[in-house]
């Protein structure tokens, strides 16, 4: 709120002004004129942009969707091991599965950050194919755990090594695809989320139906194998994903110059590759951006319960251990669907705010029936209806906040420092389920919807915040005002999108 009445006095001062006073100096503005000038000037047929845009499409996208699967996969594992020996085999008592569970997200907040600033300075296929391959030797390092430390140890290290994986990959996309287009591709990170529970599903009811092999329990084959094949998919991450948008390898050269046009064209919205700390300042001191951290937070106590904790819920409604984990499958594969729907008709609209008002609400309802409900088919049901927003809200603030925030420097930090501070609900998510609450786990569905509920309150408050500034801008512009003075998303030629 600070920050919006510094807007209202900025605004009040420029009127006092000549409303055609000097704009700033172009070391003020990050970008200089001829740059400015040429940016404006430069013409792209969008046929051809269309074209190598596509070929983006066919190939960054499959294997984002593949390697952010697996991310997530190997991550809720846990889940489907603890319903068939997984903490009754490392003597685990009282809430000592929830702290494994806490103390994973302690160094996955904290290096979010740094994951996507590097992304940013070094390539993505450099970055994500170490980050890749090293989380893929730890899950397989989980198959040959045997006390509670070595579960400790082991999650806080695949903590390190997928934090900046999400937010990775929402920054890499908002770097290809214009803002208009962000939605459905930043959506792939929560689809491929969702699919990690169908697929984890329906994979641990393969391994569990195996049972024990060589004298290796299931629920070790199942991190063992899961790593192995993470290893070597993602093993390919160092050759076949592309370090930069203008220089990838699937491009022509006709394609390649399109791309380096593009850049020079947006450099308004994505900024050069100039690297200042006023970025990571404003990044950091944007109300916005905590605003919606706060709402992500909300949400993501219930995403985070829900996608770790299904399979218990589950169980805890009545079913058995093997029909815990095969009835997650159509639960998630509801879910994405709405999620798909969903992200396509948010870019087509161009509408993000009646999507992020609406979809808390079947989270709401959802986890209200499986907390209110002790008949096993109507609290199934809930979760059924949950699934239709919880991704799906989660997904469009996070493309919200990526497309609302230039140039890429300010987004490269903006945008994890967002995910990191609502990811902080991962330390509280990871307790809501305690062994002692069981069978019905009514405290942690109970509060789970509550906070959803917080989460489309405090969106609001998000969107507002953003409204008032497109219409300072839109005041200034009316009365003839070609510079506010101030930088990237906040000049005033960037509108934001709401």
């Amino acid at each position: 709120m600070a920050s919006i009445d510094a807007e209202t006095k900025a605004v009040e001062k420029i009127n006092d002004t000549s409303a055609t006073s000097a704009p700033v100096s172009d070391s003020e503005n990050g970008a200089s004129s001829p740059e400015i000038m040429a940016a404006s000037d430069i013409y792209i047929d969008p046929v051809e942009e269309k074209k190598a845009l596509r070929k983006f499409d066919m190939i960054v996208l499959p294997q984002a969707f593949i390697f952010i699967l697996l991310n997530y996969l190997d991550r809720s594992n846990i889940g489907n091991a603890k319903v068939f020996g997984f903490a009754t085999d490392l003597n685990l008592k009282g809430n000592q599965f929830g702290n494994i569970s806490t103390l994973f997200y302690v160094p996955y907040i904290l290096l979010e950050t740094p994951w996507v600033m590097a992304v940013k300075y070094y390539g993505p296929n450099k970055v994500l194919a170490v980050a890749l391959i090293c989380w893929s030797i730890v899950t397989i390092s989980t198959g040959f755990i045997h006390t509670y430390g070595q579960a400790v140890a082991v999650r806080m290290l695949l903590g390190v090594c997928e934090a900046g994986v999400a937010p990775g990959f929402a920054f890499i996309f908002s770097t290809i695809w214009d803002r208009k287009d962000t939605a459905k591709r930043v959506a792939l990170i929560y689809f491929a989320n969702v699919m990690s529970g169908a697929f984890g599903g329906l994979f641990a009811y393969g391994i569990q139906s195996m049972g024990a092999r060589r004298g290796i329990a299931a629920w070790r084959w199942l991190f063992i194998i899961e790593g192995a094949v993470s290893l070597f998919v993602c093993g390919g991450c160092w050759f076949s994903f592309p370090n930069s948008p203008e220089n990838a390898w699937f491009l022509n050269a006709r394609e390649k110059e399109i791309m380096a046009l593009r850049k020079r064209r947006d450099v308004a919205y994505k900024g050069d590759d100039e690297f200042s700390w006023k970025w990571a300042k404003l990044a950091c001191t944007d109300p916005f951006i905590y605003a919606a951290s706060l709402s992500f937070f909300c949400s993501s106590v219930a995403i985070f319960g829900f996608g770790t904790f299904l399979p218990t819920i589950i169980k805890g409604l009545g079913f058995n251990d093997l029909q815990a984990n095969y009835l997650t499958i159509p639960v998630y594969m509801l879910g994405g669907l709405n999620l798909c729907v969903c992200a396509y008709f948010s870019d087509k609209t161009q509408n993000r705010g009646i999507f992020l008002f609406t979809m808390p609400i079947p989270v709401i309802v959802g986890y209200i029936i499986a907390a209110a409900s002790p008949v096993p088919g109507v609290g199934y049901f809930g979760m059924f209806i949950c699934c239709c927003g919880i991704y799906t809200f989660n997904a469009l603030i996070l493309t919200w906040v990526t497309i609302n925030l230039q140039p890429d420097y300010k987004r490269s930090v903006g945008v994890p420092f967002f995910v990191s501070l609502g990811n902080l609900s991962g330390l509280v998510a990871s307790q809501l389920y305690p062994s002692s609450q069981a069978p019905r786990y009514v405290m942690g569905n109970a509060v789970s919807a509550g906070m959803e509920t917080l989460a489309v309150i405090i969106v609001v408050g998000a969107w507002w915040i953003l409204r008032r500034r497109n219409q300072l801008k839109e005041k200034l512009i009316a009365e003839g005002v070609t510079d506010n003075g101030l930088e990237g998303d906040m000049a005033l030629d960037f509108k934001y999108a709401i």
